[in-house]
């Protein structure tokens, strides 16, 4: 299991080996190559937005220009509340534009 810090979410994310394996599967172009992009981009989104489609759920954006000649990395970050109180990522893909979610924050 990894675990990133995420000064947005004030602690760490995680990625398990299931869902690392998931997203590997699903989307091979991200892992396991960028996956420091994965981690730069909790670090320091460029935007984040709440999901449409599950509650609880975060999107987390950034630009990389060496990303496949530009594209966003886009990790999905499931917030669970207490008692556990744990941040997990559920997906991380790439991506050429923004859609979907509320803006909850963005990078001025």
């Amino acid at each position: 299991m990894h675990k990133f810090s995420c000064p947005y979410l004030k602690g760490d994310v995680e990625l398990t080996e299931e869902r690392e394996a998931h997203i590997a599967e699903n989307h091979p172009d991200i892992l396991p190559e960028y996956l420091p992009q994965i981690e730069q981009t909790l670090a320091d989104p460029d935007e984040v937005r709440r999901s449409i489609r599950m509650s609880g759920a975060r999107m987390f954006y950034r630009w990389f220009e060496d990303v496949r000649h530009g594209k966003y990395v886009a990790v999905v970050v499931v917030s669970d509340a207490a008692p556990t109180e744990r941040n997990w990522i559920i997906t991380a893909y790439m991506t050429s534009r923004l859609i979907n979610g509320e803006i909850e924050w963005q990078k001025s």
